[in-house]
């Protein structure tokens, strides 16, 4: 299939419109535990005026607020940014392209993405864009989700789906770069401009009731994995949950299953 950026971002905005109202309750349980990490990578602290790409529902914006910093929250979808303007009103919040950001060069101390850069349909571009409107010697960090040994609820579906179901039934487009490892991250830093790159593996772990609650909230609040879950046919999703659950066993608790999930974070300095 050849590669269509408008395809991309049409793809990507339908779906996050859609989903904005329930990703706090759903796959923000994902990606919360890793945003201390990220602001860490930055260097965001007291003073220091903050780019958060993909915002979201604002989240990361938030947090760095509570540390003292000045955070600009950017994301493309109305959806989202009503939901983060109705949680957190004292933060800038701007509707935009982050391949086409519209601040000015050098015009903060810190940007930061939160599992954001890889739904862009040229990354590359989001990362020149970074690097355009950051400060010499500010910092840059993104998150993107680590590979599947390390990903245990990415491969229980995966692996589920692969077994029972159609990984490529929802024919959605293919997206416009990405990163399959640590040091693709960094080479990708590397080439925009990047110095002192540098990536980190976190882990953490997220919470379900059981496989049917984690396969609602992928659905509930994701993109692609929605998208290829809501595809499957009706007739393989018993299978696929009956899948799930007998390979999380070994991720049972007392409340549930308790599903090793990881990051890295990845950053670098402006020359």
């Amino acid at each position: 299939m050849t590669f269509d950026p408008e395809a991309v971002r049409s793809f990507e905005y339908s779906r996050w419109q859609r989903v904005a109202a329930a990703y706090e309750s759903t796959f923000a349980g994902a990606t919360r535990p890793f945003i201390d990490t990220l602001l860490d990578a930055a260097r965001v602290r007291h003073g220091v005026r903050m780019l958060d790409i993909a915002c979201g529902p604002g989240l990361v914006a938030s947090r760095a607020g509570m540390r003292g910093a000045t955070a600009t929250g950017l994301d493309f979808s109305p959806a989202m940014l009503a939901v983060a303007r109705f949680h957190n009103g004292a933060i800038n919040l701007d509707q935009g392209d982050a391949e086409a950001l519209p601040y000015a060069d050098g015009e903060f101390d810190a940007v930061v993405s939160n599992f954001g850069i890889h739904h862009v349909p040229r990354p590359l571009r989001a990362l020149h864009e970074a690097l355009r409107v950051l400060r010499s010697g500010s910092r840059v960090a993104f998150s993107f989700w680590a590979g599947l040994s390390e990903n245990i609820a990415w491969k229980l579906l995966f692996d589920a789906i692969a077994r029972h179901g159609d990984p490529a039934a929802s024919h959605a487009p293919p997206p416009g770069g990405g990163f399959g490892t640590a040091a693709q991250c960094s080479d990708a830093l590397r080439d925009v401009g990047f110095v002192d790159c540098t990536t980190k593996l976190v882990h953490a772990t997220w919470h379900h009731a059981d496989a049917q609650a984690l396969v609602a909230s992928l659905q509930a609040g994701t993109a692609r994995m929605a998208a290829m879950i809501e595809a499957q046919c009706p007739a393989a999703m018993p299978a696929i949950i009956a899948d799930i659950d007998e390979c999380a066993e070994p991720c049972r608790d007392a409340d549930g299953i308790a599903v090793p999930i990881a990051a890295v974070i990845a950053s670098g300095v402006k020359p």
